[in-house]
């Protein structure tokens, strides 16, 4: 998949390694001069210049990006740039650095589809946040391995198998599972999976898309995602002009 991310300071910068991690294309927007070197010499292609500009955002390559996120401090380069990315056709993800705001924007903002708290949420939910889709992170273990929680689907090849059937790759287990609205619970062999039921599994990113095909349904390899993740990092600083 392809990102635009405008601002290239500790947020966007963290969002684009770990999106690069995952074999994304990812292009950077960012004013602040010393930023986008900094951003250039991690191997970031980085367009200098306000991300609220939509001449900048087709500099990027705007027409071609599955998602966008704008997640400098500035709220209003922000909603502006989100602005742009929509007519576009794109996924829009918006940071945003006031809690009380975000009813405000999901209010008037059809085309905001993601708002996020980077102070709460860190790169690994703005990431997960640009990627949308059905599984929900949890926490990052390692550099390579992730807890994941999945919801089976209809079309869950192992729909109506009990847990004793489930065949997981190697370097996949699962940890806890729980019925559709209840908690969850160490699994038992004989428990059957259901649409609705939900897995928590520990995996390598290696094998994480074949987990996603096992359990949601999903083709293999793709990457989209829908997590929240419940993980936070320290992350206060609240620039403005594309920075952070």
């Amino acid at each position: 998949m392809r990102f635009v991310l405008i601002g290239a300071g500790r947020v966007g910068l963290r969002t684009a390694r770990v999106l690069h991690e995952e074999g994304h294309d990812v292009t950077l927007i960012e004013r602040d001069e010393a930023t986008a070197k900094r951003a250039r010499n991690q191997g970031f292609t980085v367009v200098d210049g306000d991300g609220s500009q939509e001449t900048l955002l087709e500099q990027a390559r705007v027409e071609d990006a599955d998602a966008v996120g704008a997640l400098t401090g500035d709220l209003n380069t922000n909603f502006s740039a989100c602005l742009i990315a929509d007519h576009y056709g794109c996924r829009t993800v918006l940071r945003i650095d006031e809690e009380y705001r975000e009813e405000i924007y999901r209010k008037y903002a059809d085309v905001v589809d993601e708002v996020i708290y980077p102070e709460r949420l860190g790169a690994m939910g703005a990431k997960n946040a640009l990627l949308g889709g059905t599984i929900r992170a949890i926490a990052d273990i390692a550099q390579h391995l992730q807890v994941v929680e999945l919801t089976i689907t209809d079309e869950a090849p192992i729909n109506g198998y009990t847990i004793s059937e489930l065949q997981l790759p190697a370097d996949a287990t699962v940890l806890a599972f729980g019925k559709i609205d209840g908690d969850l619970e160490i699994p038992t062999a004989d428990e059957s999976l259901e649409s609705g039921d939900r897995l928590v599994v520990l995996a390598d990113f290696a094998v994480l898309s074949d987990v996603r095909q096992i359990v949601v349904g999903e083709t293999a390899g793709r990457t989209g995602a829908e997590i929240e993740a419940e993980t936070t990092v320290e992350d206060t600083e609240a620039n403005t002009g594309g920075t952070n």
